[in-house]
């Protein structure tokens, strides 16, 4: 190996996770309702998949916001010469409205401080540019984002510092934990240059309160660090508390504005992964001017910006949009966690996101990361579910597990709840049940329909990666 780059062959990226191993697991055997009932159900991605009917309808009702319409082809070659890397005026001044309109109206941007990026996990890493040099760190609150690793980390030589959140306070972040935190990094001569938060919480699916946002901006400004506040999942809110935004927290703060940074994306509002639009936004003019420039290795193309512009400034749209996906997101969160409330698996109150965070503490044969990684294995070997084990997350108590909710129909929804009422009845049963008589009850559900185990080639590749058993295409999650 040693005619290629270090950062190309070092282990940083993290293939070789559990996180996505369950993906790999997926790829090899997807499910499908017809052609692979006995696949993997994937519970690992976390895409909103619930409103494209919206996009479609809008989409068919302005042909000319697309340039390769009949009816938008006239602008073709306008849109498909070289743009500036600042990016398309009405595009900028669509996702700050968009942006605004997603926080409620209660704080406005401005499309000046938009920087493009290639997606969320670009406008993560492009930021950490901005920000830090190799060896330098950030604080981050765990159970954290499960490729935080990779997009912060891999490329940039900067360093995660976790902050361990537990049940105890239901993983709240709290002052004690960040100080105590930033001196044992002190003690190591680690170099912290800020904290990176995600509000709404991936993997929890809760919002942070007003208070904890305020807290966090004084640790911050007391440090004299930066807060990088990762509001991708902003719009996915579905039941109180509604969502507060630091943009909205610093109007009402006397802090050091130029120390705040948000990351956006549209990505999980919109449920639109492969547009690869990611955002970064900044109050500090020196990072929009640094990061503008070194957005040149990852933009949006001018098509999706163009696209985009269109859709993001129809008000009725919009504004229907963000009513019905959170109507959708709330109905199908119900009905998955009160599901699982039947036959006894409790989930972390939750208020936001794509995903719920599953109590399967119960079901540990040993409370022990061992443990929870062996029943990991279960879940997605034989009851043929891709769920995120906690530890992925670098959740320090095991037997938590992340599951996403919003990327199926209601069907497979129902086929998921089924394998996982017999998987417990199973384990009621027995402490060790073999995988020969998982699969005779894997024909039991609720609703007495049969489900058959299938065969699948192994070289058939899955519909949610274009390269054979490589899931890593997927750059956010």
């Amino acid at each position: 190996m040693g005619i290629l780059s270090k950062i190309a062959t070092n282990n940083g990226h993290g293939e070789d996770s559990a996180y996505f191993d369950g993906w790999k697991a997926f790829d090899r055997n997807p499910f499908h309702p017809t052609q692979n009932p006995g696949g993997v159900i994937q519970l690992g991605l976390a895409e909103n998949q619930l409103c494209f009917d919206l996009i479609k309808d809008w989409i068919t009702k302005n042909p000319y916001a697309s340039i390769c319409t009949a009816e938008g082809v006239e602008d073709f070659k306008d849109i498909a010469i070289f743009q500036d890397y600042h990016g398309l005026p009405e595009f900028r001044q669509a996702v700050a409205k968009f942006m605004g309109k997603g926080r409620g109206g209660r704080v406005t941007f401005d499309p000046d401080r938009i920087v493009m990026g290639g997606g969320a996990t670009g406008a993560n890493e492009l930021i950490m540019f901005c920000l830090a040099d190799p060896g330098d760190a950030f604080l981050v609150p765990s159970p954290y984002y499960a490729a935080f690793d990779r997009d912060l980390s891999w490329r940039t030589g900067v360093q995660i510092v976790p902050v361990h959140c537990d049940i105890s306070n239901n993983f709240k972040i709290t002052r004690e934990a960040l100080e105590a935190a930033y001196e044992r990094a002190q003690e190591a001569s680690i170099n912290i240059k800020g904290l990176i938060i995600t509000n709404p919480s991936n993997p929890l699916g809760t919002t942070l309160d007003r208070d904890t946002l305020k807290s966090l901006v004084s640790f911050i400004n007391d440090k004299n660090i930066h807060l990088v506040c990762d509001e991708i999942y902003a719009a996915t809110v579905f039941s109180s508390p509604k969502f507060t935004s630091v943009a909205e927290v610093i109007q009402e703060m006397d802090c050091n504005r130029d120390l705040i940074h948000i990351i956006y994306s549209l990505s999980k509002d919109m449920g639109l992964p492969g547009f690869r639009v990611g955002i970064v936004y900044s109050f500090n003019d020196t990072v929009v001017n640094c990061g503008r420039k070194m957005s040149s290795f990852g933009l949006v193309s001018s098509q999706t910006q163009y696209l985009l512009a269109s859709m993001l400034s129809d008000d009725e749209f919009v504004d229907n949009f963000l009513v019905e996906t959170s109507k959708r997101l709330a109905k199908r969160h119900h009905n998955f966690t009160k599901g699982l409330e039947q036959v006894g698996i409790n989930c972390l109150k939750s208020n936001a996101g794509l995903f719920f965070w599953m109590d399967l503490r119960h079901l540990l044969k040993e409370k022990t990361l061992e443990g929870e990684i062996a029943l990991w294995r279960t879940i997605v070997n034989d009851v043929k579910l891709n769920v995120s084990p906690g530890s992925s997350f670098r959740c320090t108590e095991p037997g938590w597990f992340r599951v996403c909710f919003a990327n199926m129909d209601d069907d497979t929804l129902q086929v998921a709840l089924n394998r996982i009422a017999v998987f417990v009845e199973q384990d009621k049963e027995s402490e060790k049940p073999t995988k020969k008589r998982w699969q005779q009850n894997l024909r039991v559900s609720f609703s007495s329909r049969i489900y058959e185990q299938g065969v699948m080639s192994p070289h058939m590749m899955s519909p949610h990666s274009p390269i054979p058993q490589s899931p890593l295409v997927r750059a956010r999650t």
